[in-house]
This record gives C-alpha cells, sequence and structure tokens, in this order.
C-alpha cells in the first residue's frame, strides 16, 4: 500500500463518491478471474485494490470524525504494525 495514492483516493471520494471506487474495485476483482493474466500482471491488479480498499476504511475514519491527516496515519501505522507481526 502506498499513502501517495491512499491520500489521491480519499481525495477523489471527497470530490466525488465512493460509490466509484466500490465499482471499481468489483471489476478489478472479477478481472483476477482471467486466466491468462500473469503473476505481475495480477500483483498490479492486488495493489490497485488494496489501495482502494485502504482509501474507503480511511473515508470512513474521515465520516467519523477523525481529521484527514490523522485517519491516513492511523491507517498506515496499523498497516505497517500487521507487517511487523
Amino acid at each position: 500500500m502506498k499513502l501517495p495514492i491512499i491520500k489521491h483516493l480519499t481525495t477523489f471520494i471527497e470530490n466525488n463518491d465512493e460509490d466509484y471506487l466500490v465499482e471499481a474495485i468489483e471489476v478489478l476483482e472479477d478481472l483476477t478471474e482471467v486466466s491468462s493474466l500473469k503473476d505481475e500482471e495480477l500483483d498490479v491488479i492486488g495493489e490497485l485494490i488494496s489501495n482502494m480498499y485502504g482509501a474507503l476504511e480511511v473515508n470512513t475514519a474521515i465520516k467519523n470524525g477523525t481529521p484527514k491527516k490523522e485517519a491516513l496515519n492511523g491507517f498506515m501505522k496499523r498497516v505497517l504494525g500487521s507487517i511487523d507481526q
């Protein structure tokens, strides 16, 4: 996951609607079923999906009253903390 991408997607949600991301995730998840995709292509799709889910989670925190910067930093701390374990 990359914080600049999640931040950009969070701004996209603020300017538009989170439904766009939800639908894009559905399309990307469906694409993973294509049997001819190479591992590298699946990795890229997986990374995009992860970043989109991250942005949705950050957006939920913002909706619940957490300032944007704090929501982004808190999310990344949780992600890095789960990797370290």
